[in-house]
This record gives structure tokens, sequence and C-alpha cells, in this order.
């Protein structure tokens, strides 16, 4: 059975390719409106492609955005039921000059495809698609139960997708969701991703005088907003790197030995790490690897400050504005909107005289988890084993993608993370590529899945 698609997927590739290509092509933009019908143009793409590979109840679907499309195939009696989840929108291309071929025009060289969206999502998405279709045209049927949710605002925050999450809560419900939009460790490597770190950021706003003043005039009487600032910030952390924020750590889980077991297999050398970011040594949370603290532990970073005169040369003025933004990556247990509030207490805590301060929530999103050793997850690492020929790492990311939350508790499933790009592949960025290696061997690892997942949920 596993020969037969095996043989079907091999036998198909220009063809897989091509149509990749011609999916490539649609510059499916979310962020920008005058790429709106692009978008629905993406949809409609998608919309046709799995109802010619054999799906039913295929739907576009409007939100107060974007459309979700959605999909079924519903006939494995008794077997589990799969939801897949992708975006088929894309990151804006700027700068465009920066680009060594056009972004919305595909091009092979090297064993890898270029364009924008062919690694984050289009091409993970359209891998789903080709797997399902070789299942389809070798055995007739799926092994599972499958349901499909594509969405056309990932890019920009899926604003739209909770609402619909709960108004379409009973059409959704799945034993599992398997989401193919992270990476793989490295070229050869395949890692599952069972865990994400939450989201809270903010902004600082310090403000002094009623305008910019003469350093010379009242300089040394008045507050300085950007030393108020300063003075915010430098208080959130110890000089070690511990976070200093009353109850942060609090609901804060230690690493588990079997964690730790896994970590052991993921590959991490600190040295390289320093040698390659330029730094004269790594820094952060004592009592913990790199690796460890990005990925497993919580933070609280400035992503951002100004204050006063930025152009060339002095000028010799007291700033009556200083702003800083702030994120947090956070960690299970821990609540976006709890630490948030727990950050508002701090700041108000430690304003200094003088300045008065304004407080902004920015972007929330909770931490999700799926324990490594669920059937889900093992079933998924099998898979990658069998075609991979190499042991799969069990990962945590550093990383946030608010929406798997929004999935797990609105649904309440277990969620793989099971991805085939790699870190390089400049998503987001110009010249986006994907390996036409984890392309090819990533539908045939789906495939492979299904039919262990079949057996062993």
């Amino acid at each position: 059975m596993a020969q037969s698609f095996q043989q079907y997927l091999e036998t198909h590739q220009s063809e897989n390719l091509e149509q990749l290509k011609e999916f490539l092509k649609i510059p499916s933009i979310s962020a920008l409106s005058e790429n709106k019908g692009d978008v629905l143009k993406a949809a409609e793409w998608l919309r046709d492609e799995l109802t010619r590979i054999g799906l039913e109840h295929v739907q576009v679907l409007k939100t107060k955005g974007h459309p979700v499309v959605y999909g079924d195939w519903l006939h494995a009696e008794n077997k589990p039921t799969v939801l897949i989840y992708g975006h088929y929108d894309v990151q804006p291309v700027d700068p465009l000059n920066l680009w060594e071929t056009p972004p919305f025009d595909p091009e092979v060289r090297d064993g890898k495809i270029y364009a924008r969206g062919a690694s984050d999502d289009k091409g993970q998405v359209f891998m789903h698609i080709k797997a399902l279709e070789a299942l389809f045209q070798t055995d007739g049927k799926l092994p599972v139960n499958v349901k499909i949710i594509f969405e056309g605002e990932e890019e920009i925050g899926s604003p739209n997708l909770p609402i619909f999450l709960q108004s379409h809560k009973e059409m959704l419900q799945a034993d599992v969701l398997v989401i193919s939009d992270t990476d793989m460790l490295d070229k050869g490597k395949p890692s599952i991703c069972y865990g994400l770190r939450g989201l809270t950021g903010l902004q600082i706003d310090v403000k002094g005088a009623n305008s910019d003043l003469h350093s010379g005039s009242f300089g040394g009487g008045v507050q300085n907003p950007a030393h108020a600032l300063v003075e915010i910030l430098a208080s959130f952390h110890d000089s070690e790197g511990r976070i200093l924020v009353e109850g942060f750590y609090d609901k804060v889980e230690e690493i588990t030995e079997e964690e730790k077991k896994a970590i052991a297999q993921v590959p991490s050398d600190d040295e390289k790490i320093r040698q390659e970011l330029g730094v004269p040594e790594l820094f952060g949370e004592p009592g913990y690897s790199f690796y460890e603290r990005t990925s497993y532990r919580p933070t609280l970073e400035i992503n951002g400050m100004y204050s006063g005169f930025q152009g060339e040369g002095i000028k010799t003025v007291l700033p009556n504005t200083a702003t800083a933004k702030i994120t947090c990556r956070l960690v299970p247990n821990q609540d976006p909107a709890e630490i948030f509030q727990l950050l508002v207490k701090h700041i108000e805590n430690h304003k200094p005289k003088g300045v008065t301060v304004q407080i902004t929530p920015f972007d929330q999103g909770s931490p999700f988890l799926t324990p490594f050793d669920h059937p889900a997850i093992q079933s998924a690492g099998r898979a990658c084993e069998k075609v991979y020929g190499t042991k799969v790492a069990y990962t945590r990311s550093g990383g946030s993608i608010p929406i798997v939350a929004d999935f797990n508790e609105t649904l309440n499933i277990p969620v793989v993370l099971l991805g085939f790009a790699l870190a390089s592949e400049n998503f987001h960025a110009p010249n986006e590529h994907f390996h036409l290696e984890n392309f090819y061997k990533g539908m045939e690892t789906l495939c492979h899945y299904w039919y262990d997942l079949a057996e062993s949920l």
C-alpha cells in the first residue's frame, strides 16, 4: 500500500511542482487592500483544488475580512478525524529590489523554489492537498476522516479566525489538529513541535513637560522622560537576566525529566551560536542553556525605544516624551492578560517622579502544549523517521502562533505542529524559498502519518 502512493508521488513530481508554481503566482497579500481580490482568488483556487481531488462540502466561507476555505471527507468509519489547518495569505514583498527574481514569478534554482509564500505557508498547504490526492488515487479513500480549514489572514494576526472558530465549533470538531507552518531542525533533521510560547505585548509612553525643552535652561530642573523610561526599563531585570516583575514566575513549571531527555536529542552548540551572533558571550537566566532559555522559559524583552533628537549631530534638547515597546514570551500556565496586569502594576510602582506614564496593550496569545508522548505526536514522529531515515526530535518553539492556542481552547483537541520548512528559507524576507527535497519528502511523510494515525488514535 505504501509503495503505491510513493510511486504515485514520484510519477507526478513535475506535475505537482508546476501546480505549486500556479498557486504561488497569486499575490495573496492579506495586509494590502489592493490585493484583496488576489486573496479571494487564492481562496477560490484552493476551493477548486480540494473539490478536484475528491473532498466534499468544499466552501469559501466569508468572514469580516478575508475568507476561510473549508472541505471535508468523513467516510473512514471508526477512524479518527483530523483537522488540517494552514494559511494561503502571504507577507508583503518589500524591499522588492532585494529579490533576485520577481516574488510572484516562481523559479527553481539549486533544488529550491523561490517565491513569496513558497515556504510560509503555501508550499506546506499544497503538500497536504497533494498527499490527500495521492491517497485518493491509489487507495480510493483516506485512512482517516479529514477536515480542512485554510485561512487568509494569518499574516495579519488572524483577527477574524477566533470568532469563526466559535461560530463553527461543531463543524470543525475533530480528534487532532495538524498544522504544517513550522520548520525542521536542519536539512534532513525532522522535528515535531509540541509546544509554543504565548505572547503579551505593550507600549510604554512616558510624558514630561508640554513640549521639548532647552537642556541648558531646564536640564536638572525638570524630569527627563528619557531618563525616567530608562529607570523603568532597568527595573525589569536583575544583572543576570532574571525578570523582577512580582508574580511573573509564580505559575511557571520547571522542565520535567522527560523533557530534559527530549532536549538532549536536540543538537545545540552554545559556542557556535555565540560565534555566529558575533557577541562576546551569551546572556540569560542562570541555570539554563541557550535552547532552554529561548524555548522553555518566559522572557521580557525591549523591542524598541524612542526619545528626543534622532538626526545627525547633536541637539541640546530635553525631550518631552519617551516610548518603549515590550513583548513577553510566555510558557504554559502563564495567562497573557494576567501577565499584562503584573507589568502594569510593576511600571506604576517604579514610575519616577515628575512624569506621567501611559500603558497600551498590544497582541496577546496564550501558550500551547501537547505532551510529546501523546499518540498523535508519536505517530507523526514515526512517519518522519520512516521517510527521513533518522531519529526525530521533539521540540518546543520559542515563537508564538496565537491562533494555535485559540484552536486548542475552542476545540479542546491536541495539536501537532508538523512542519517541513527550514529556518534559513527567508520567510517574511526577500528571496523566500522552499527546499524541494522537503516538498517531496513532506508529502510522503503525510501519507505515512495518516495511515499510522488511523491505528494510533
